[in-house]
């Protein structure tokens, strides 16, 4: 019998790359690449579902920023296309939107205190994927000047 763990870490794997996928429809994506971006999407998210049990959610959120963009570094030279393509799709189902409608939500009914902290944490995570795809940028032109050497 398959676990429910399993059961809920694939409908993780369908609904991020569906949604990663999706926004690079949105995104103008070329029809040929918009699997590639659902991978970036999805590959992220499941670094993050798996890690965010074990850290904080905006160190998960940066670990998993971080893979996304090393993704999309790579499937950029394979493909010859932009790292932007893939790396806005890839990051989709990590941007807090949920957090920051429930922040609002609490302004709106006179909750300013648990506002406070529900948008500080959006914040936060906006902030981490930020800071996740620069380190992978600065990471890969590490490694593309040393490997020139």
């Amino acid at each position: 019998m398959i676990s429910p763990q399993w059961i809920s870490l694939s409908l993780h794997l369908i609904t991020s790359f569906i949604a990663s996928a999706a926004f690079g429809i949105l995104f103008n994506a070329p029809k040929r690449m918009l699997l590639q971006c659902g991978l970036a999407g999805m590959m992220g998210w499941i670094a993050y579902v798996l890690l965010s049990p074990r850290l904080d959610a905006v160190f998960a959120t940066v670990v998993a920023t971080f893979i996304v963009g090393g993704i999309s570094q790579t499937l950029a030279r394979l493909y010859k296309k932009p790292v932007i393509l893939f790396s806005v799709s890839g990051i989709i189902p990590l941007v807090p939107g949920g957090l920051a409608y429930d922040a609002m939500r609490q302004f709106v009914v006179s909750e300013y205190n648990l506002a406070v902290q529900l948008a500080a944490k959006a914040f936060l995570i906006s902030g981490s994927i930020a800071i996740g795809l620069v380190l992978s940028e600065v990471l890969n032109q590490m490694v593309l000047k040393l490997s020139r050497r």
